[in-house]
């Protein structure tokens, strides 16, 4: 990762233990030990048990064992994925921490294991975004890997995605293809279409990839046949639908023949998987 887990960790507890947890120190005894249960009580994909252990090991809990196997969607609940045992004042300190952590990586997995299923057998695959939660890209991307999706890029520094803006400023679209194939000629070069105009446009520039930019079934349909028209018999560049992609209008989509579908919900929208920490007196 490029921020240690330590660190994002860290940075986590700072803002909720500070300078320590005065509910615990006032009530719990001082020696006593707890154990405790992380269950999951909704049907999902359990994601982010790496980062629980981390939690508990920086709040002082020796003891921390896995029971669930993370990127497999389990029905039957209530159902235990892990227990740790330890000071009953570190598992209390770091119970929110690790649940937040849990249940949102795994709300995360869990929803793309949903579009994940509502396009199988298209040929179509998911893809994540980068409206992802300022210093968590790393673990949600992972989250989505862990869904069955695939990751589009991690940031602005390993890819080349072409838009309205950056059209603007080359001067046209041709002169930008021109500059991101001359300065980096090892990257693929993706860019961004709103209309068949456009999409007609960009393809006689050699992109590698096109983003088909919140268009509806029936024009994502043309894209392709476009796309297939001009790839001379060859495969021709890669097609993204994106924007707006429901659950519901997945599965559409994907039988336009697109290649891949981008959904910034995956991340930015994914509802909280529901945990509890049960805790009991060793």
């Amino acid at each position: 990762m490029a921020e240690p887990l330590e660190e994002i960790v860290a940075r986590a507890l700072a803002e909720d233990v500070g300078a320590g947890d005065v509910t615990a120190e006032a009530t719990v005894p001082e020696g006593a030990r707890g154990r405790a249960r992380i269950v999951q009580k909704q049907a999902g994909v359990v994601y982010g048990l790496g980062v629980v252990a981390e939690t508990m090991r920086q709040c002082g809990v020796e003891n921390v064992d896995n029971l669930a196997v993370e990127g497999q969607w389990r029905e039957e609940v209530p159902f235990d994925v892990l227990f740790a045992g330890g000071p009953a004042a570190a598992l209390l300190a770091a119970e929110r921490t690790a649940l937040n952590f849990l249940g949102h990586l795994s709300g995360v997995a869990t929803l793309t294991a949903r579009f994940v299923e509502a396009i199988a057998g298209t040929g179509a695959a998911i893809l994540d975004t980068r409206k992802t939660t300022p210093g968590l890209r790393e673990l949600e991307k992972a989250a989505v890997l862990a869904g069955g999706g695939r990751n589009h890029r991690m940031g602005l520094y390993d890819a080349i995605l072409i838009k309205e803006n950056h059209i603007a400023l080359a001067g046209s679209l041709a002169k930008a293809v021109y500059g991101a194939r001359s300065t980096y000629p090892d990257l693929a070069v993706e860019v961004e279409c709103r209309n068949l105009d456009e999409v007609a446009y960009a393809l006689g520039t050699g992109a590698d990839v096109l983003l088909l930019d919140n268009m509806d079934a029936d024009t994502l349909r043309k894209a392709v046949e476009l796309r297939d028209q001009n790839s001379g018999g060859g495969k021709g560049p890669s097609l993204e639908a994106s924007g707006g992609v429901t659950l519901e209008t997945a599965r559409e989509i994907a039988g336009t023949g697109v290649d891949f579908i981008s959904v910034g919900a995956l991340t930015h929208s994914a509802p909280t998987l529901d945990f509890s920490l049960l805790l009991e007196q060793a």
